[in-house]
């Protein structure tokens, strides 16, 4: 059974598509990264999967059932959620906040100071919200979301606000999780921060469905090329490549396609004056300009 199933989902509000006919499901253990500019709609997908909001047409099931049917109720305690913009009472401290939520998430008090300590803020359990910093705030919202080990996480911008050690602190956790049997669907501007995280990536423009699949296999259908910055003084490059190539301060970038770059680096490896070889596959950023970039030209034409 697939954790999260959407078959030809739509949404539209008084006249506007915020979602058109989405397909995509989602196995357990699974972590899917979510992307998509500003109105592509991702807020929606998640208020659908949490049965916030209902599709216009289409079906979503979460864990088998319709998450905004009589069901609800039992399915939510099976998720958690981290919004972008978290918001507490300022006068509870985080301890109080967090003992609030397992209330009413049926959850052991236990997991309150266990969490606590898990997201660094044990030193700080005691302490008023009003006089957390936003990324100690964000980290009470990650804590929020944790209760109860839901069996599917939904994470809105989750590193916002967080320092380099925290957000690696917050990715190995996310492994963890995974490892639990955990399914996640991660939603973030920061793509070169969580492309080595994720098992596939969904891609949304204008409400519709742009690319979906693991990182590979949208490379291999974008066709994007590879760059090889090859580095030394005095670099004479082959004929053949001199075309597919630019000048750099410390020698030259050279864009070949995927299939071409095994008999390149055999090339530029027999070349006397080479210094250093670079190579630079293309990223999951690189992949989503691609989509945006096409997307932006259908809507012109």
């Amino acid at each position: 059974m697939n954790i999260v199933e959407l078959q030809q989902a739509s949404k539209y509000y008084q006249g506007v598509t915020a979602l058109q006919k989405l397909d995509f499901s989602l196995e357990q253990g699974e972590i899917l990264g979510l992307f998509g500019h500003n109105g592509a709609g991702k807020t929606t997908t998640i208020k659908l999967i949490l049965g916030l909001i209902k599709p216009t047409n289409g079906q979503v099931r979460v864990f088998g059932d319709d998450p905004a049917g009589d069901n609800a109720y039992h399915l939510r305690r099976q998720l958690g959620f981290l919004q972008e913009n978290v918001s507490f009472y300022d006068q509870m401290t985080g301890r109080e906040v967090l003992a609030y939520f397992a209330k009413l998430k049926g959850c052991d008090k236990k997991q309150v100071g266990e969490l606590l300590e898990e997201v660094g803020l044990a030193h700080a359990a005691l302490r008023r919200v009003k006089t957390y910093s936003k990324g100690m705030r964000q980290r009470l919202g990650l804590a929020q979301a944790l209760l109860g080990q839901p069996k599917l996480l939904l994470l809105d911008e989750p590193t916002v606000g967080l320092d380099p050690i925290a957000t690696q602190d917050f990715y190995r956790g996310i492994a963890r999780l995974k490892e639990q049997g955990s399914t996640i669907i991660l939603c973030s501007h920061a793509l070169a921060g969580v492309e080595k995280y994720i098992d596939r990536a969904l891609i949304l423009g204008q409400g519709q469905l742009l690319a979906e699949g693991k990182l590979t296999s949208l490379i291999e259908q974008t066709e994007l090329p590879v760059t090889i910055a090859v580095q030394g003084s005095n670099i004479v490059l082959p004929e053949e490549l001199q075309v597919k190539a630019t000048a750099t301060a410390q020698g030259f970038n050279v864009q070949v396609s995927q299939q071409q770059k095994m008999t390149t680096l055999q090339q530029l490896m027999t070349l006397p004056a080479l210094g250093n070889i670079d190579i630079h596959m293309p990223s999951l950023e690189d992949v989503y300009t691609h989509y945006m970039n096409g997307n932006q030209h259908t809507e012109q034409h």
